[in-house]
């Protein structure tokens, strides 16, 4: 149930502004308040964070403790989110917090994602300033990243509406475990989302994220079934945790069954890090033969990433089987659609968000000063 704070009046530490009210909560009967944003639901005593570090109990209310705090800025291609299917080819503004509602033993981004140093959140703009930035920098979207936006929903969803209303689109890329009322604030504003399907395994979700899987499958069916916003899904293969070939043929046929066909799929390369230094990196082979299963399955977009490979990184006709997107890396090396996205050679419309022709703007990345930004273009 979401609490309506608008008439909350923050006192004493409340008074930063990275301090905030937040929303989906309530009062238990023992007297703790019970987090609604994700399926943890911490219960927490005054002065209590939760797992997550972002959220917090404080004077009987939950707050948000890092709205308008980041971890840095960055100008990305939107390939990196990775997105294959949503204006391909054109740069987007990434930022982050801290913090993470799961606890993956593999996190990639553990730096930030499992920080609990608010000194990490050095950088800051508030949401009108993001858009503002995104449209001066030429950027396209904004993409809410390196740590999951379902912990900061309230900072996101401010974002997104300062966003869409400047013409600038907004990017989710999320673990995908949220609860069902705060699914629907946070994707209501949102025009894609890459989740990340950690595995197709209740024990691997419990054991080594400290999660649930239906929560995050429950997820993928409201976001293709009941939103517009463009979902792809990305998927870590680990040696020997989640990559044998029975998981990945059903993983496959259950996308195929209950989100259809032209969802892309992402199977992207592990590398030791935080508490899997003990595992070896994902062999490409084992990258290729997923992507084989899946499209076996019937699935028409699959890609392999974290490796070169410019015939899995690439996007085919699935009238024709022309390349009609052409990837090295994160750069664009081919382009066969029309300027709404169907195939120059049989027109099949390929899925995905096409606006105009192909971005050029590369696999650079470009970091973000934002308050030297700020203060040079008065923002």
């Amino acid at each position: 149930m979401s609490s309506d704070l608008s008439s909350l009046t923050l006192s004493g530490e409340l008074n930063d502004p990275s301090i905030v009210p937040g929303r989906y909560w309530h009062l238990l009967a023992d007297g703790r308040l019970q987090c609604d944003v994700c399926p943890r639901f911490c219960k927490l005593n005054e002065g209590q964070r939760g797992l997550c570090f972002v959220r917090a109990r404080q004077n009987d209310h939950i707050v948000l403790t890092t709205y308008g705090r980041s971890s840095g800025f960055c100008i990305d291609p939107i390939e990196k989110k990775p997105l294959a299917h949503f204006l391909p080819g054109t740069p987007v503004l990434s930022f982050g917090t801290a913090g993470c509602n799961l606890t993956c033993k593999f996190c990639q981004n553990w730096d930030i994602s499992k920080s609990r140093e608010t000194d990490t959140l050095a950088d800051g703009a508030s949401p009108q300033m993001l858009a503002r930035a995104a449209k001066a920098l030429g950027c396209r979207s904004v993409a809410f990243t390196y740590n999951d936006p379902t912990i900061f929903l309230e900072y996101a969803v401010d974002t997104a509406i300062a966003c869409r209303e400047l013409g600038i689109k907004t990017v989710m890329v999320s673990a995908g475990y949220i609860t069902p009322d705060a699914r629907a604030e946070l994707y209501r504003h949102a025009d894609a989302a890459n989740i990340d399907l950690k595995a197709f395994s209740e024990e691997f979700y419990r054991k080594v994220c400290g999660g649930h899987l239906q929560d995050v499958l429950d997820t993928l069916e409201y976001l293709v079934k009941t939103t517009r916003c463009w979902t792809e899904i990305t998927t870590l293969l680990i040696p020997g945790e989640n990559d044998a070939n029975a998981e990945i043929e059903a993983m496959s046929r259950w996308i195929m069954d209950r989100l259809g066909p032209s969802v892309p799929l992402h199977f992207s390369a592990f590398h030791p890090d935080y508490k899997m230094l003990d595992h070896p990196p994902t062999p490409k082979e084992t990258l290729l033969r997923a992507r084989d299963i899946a499209m076996k399955n019937g699935l028409r977009y699959v890609y392999v990433g974290n490796v070169h490979d410019e015939v899995g990184d690439s996007t085919y006709c699935h009238g024709c089987g022309d390349r009609v997107i052409g990837r090295d890396w994160y750069a664009l090396t081919g382009w066969s659609l029309t300027q709404d996205g169907h195939c120059r050679r049989c027109g099949t419309r390929c899925a995905g968000v096409f606006d105009g022709p192909a971005g050029n703007w590369g696999r650079k990345r470009q970091p973000v000063d934002m308050r030297r930004f700020a203060a040079a273009t008065r923002l």
